[in-house]
């Protein structure tokens, strides 16, 4: 049994106290995090793959907030770059080159060695894993297949991607043979991440609520399922939220990972009743709460507790990132109270 209650939530196992981190945990809200991104000249992407400064900032959390997991400081976009896009961020993600036709997807490529590809990511893994000296563990993620493609298809970000359902609707071909090509690369590279150190993996589906039950069933479930199926087998939990999917998380567990992710939209007791306990869960506190006074943020975090229910295989954490505008101060005293609260 592992000693990290962290892990142990992820099994379902017991734990002493429940665990918690946070969803862009290493972010702007710091001081700490813009003091490091003003070191050096360039853009986000340039900081993703600085990998002295990426260890910097994935370790503040850590120090600063007392969190009981350390995620990866990197993008779900950066192991696209690879396959043949050109990646920028002004300052959200852009790619120069979309990907809209059949030559477009037969461009790209899936790079069998991911480590080559792109370096520096198991680098930032080696490096925290040997800086953290078994503090906590180590959280490596990537995006879904499908939120991927949102962006690959779209370009950039978007309220809609409506160019992608304009391909996964009026071209069904092209859209099924984009998406086997985009969870090749996924299992590489979370695949080459386990490898390099990662002690979970959470694959972020942010756009997979954009659409119907029917059409997560059809179009979005498949490929979650065989990304996940690709990286069990090596004893490390796979974490997978879809934001948004609040009314089909019966189809979302079919994805069959270790552990769903669950956005503030669905009360955590209610989705643990329709999940069962046979999966842990994740969340799901609304990131807008750490605005409140912290009487508040308290009142919030026993709420959810208490839905809880004590029911093993609980982590504590937003129901999406944490925002910019957020104090400090209130993300410490989050993770205080969780500590204090949800300690046996």
């Amino acid at each position: 049994m592992s000693e990290y209650n962290f892990l142990k939530a992820c099994w379902g196992q017991p734990v002493d106290c429940v665990p918690v981190w946070l969803m862009r945990q290493a972010g702007r809200y710091l001081p700490q995090y813009r003091a490091v991104r003003a070191q050096g000249a360039g853009t986000f992407l340039d900081l993703c793959k600085d990998v002295d400064r990426a260890v910097e900032v994935s370790l503040q959390p850590v120090d600063i907030l007392g969190v009981d997991a350390a995620i990866m400081f990197s993008d779900i976009l950066t192991p696209v770059e690879p396959m043949g896009l050109k990646l920028d961020f002004m300052p959200g993600p852009v790619f120069a080159n979309p990907v809209r036709s059949a030559a477009d997807v037969d461009a790209l490529t899936v790079p069998e060695n991911m480590a080559a590809a792109v370096p520096y990511v198991p680098q930032i893994l080696a490096g925290l894993r040997r800086q953290l000296d078994g503090r906590v563990p180590v959280i490596g993620f990537g995006g879904a297949p499908f939120t991927l493609a949102c962006y690959m298809v779209e370009g950039k970000g978007s309220k809609d991607f409506a160019e992608l359902k304009k391909m996964m609707y009026g071209d069904p071909q092209l859209y099924h043979a984009l998406m086997e090509k985009v969870t090749a690369m996924s299992a590489n590279y979370l695949n080459m991440q386990i490898d390099a150190g990662a002690q979970t993996i959470q694959v972020f589906d942010t756009w997979g609520g954009l659409v119907s039950p029917h059409d997560f069933e059809k179009y979005i479930l498949p490929y979650s399922s065989k990304l996940i199926a690709k990286l069990k087998g090596k004893g490390v939990p796979i974490i997978y939220f879809v934001k948004g999917s609040g009314t089909m998380l019966e189809l979302v567990k079919q994805a069959d990972s270790d552990v769903i992710g669950l956005d503030w939209h669905i009360s955590l007791g209610k989705a643990r009743d329709i999940l069962g306990d046979d999966v842990a869960v994740q969340g799901n506190l609304d990131p807008s709460v750490l605005y409140a006074p912290q009487a508040v943020i308290e009142a919030e975090i026993a709420r959810i507790l208490r839905e809880n229910a004590d029911r093993p295989g609980f982590i504590f954490n937003l129901g999406h990132g944490i925002t910019p505008q957020v104090d400090p101060q209130n993300a410490i005293f989050m993770v205080e109270t969780v500590h204090r609260l949800g300690s046996k």
